[in-house]
């Protein structure tokens, strides 16, 4: 099990206690596979992009119309995270019904 996040986000670390075991692969310097990535983008499509952060509200117009894909390569912490990779089932996010399907897989 893989989990990408950020090491200071309090929901990424919520999935890391959950899942001591895991991998954790910070975006910012560690990044996304460019499968994992794609895959990420195909399964959870607009959903990948957090459009509630910092980051993007930092964005002009012309740098939000970017295909997602480069926009999350450039801006790493504008992925929703945690994304988390278990046997190439991905996850996005984390509550209890997440954490229950992950459990379902291990």
């Amino acid at each position: 099990m893989i989990i990408y996040g950020l090491k200071n986000c309090d929901t990424c670390r919520k999935a890391i206690k959950a899942f001591p075991d895991a991998t954790f692969r910070d975006v910012r310097s560690d990044g996304v596979p460019d499968e994992v990535l794609q895959a990420a983008s195909d399964a959870f499509g607009s959903a990948l992009v957090n459009t509630r952060s910092t980051t993007w509200r930092g964005l002009d117009e012309a740098e939000r119309d970017t295909p997602q894909l480069t926009l999350l390569k450039r801006h790493p912490s504008l992925m929703k995270r945690p994304l988390i990779d278990v046997d190439n089932s991905l996850f996005l996010s984390w509550n209890i019904d997440i954490e229950r399907d992950i459990r379902a897989l291990l």
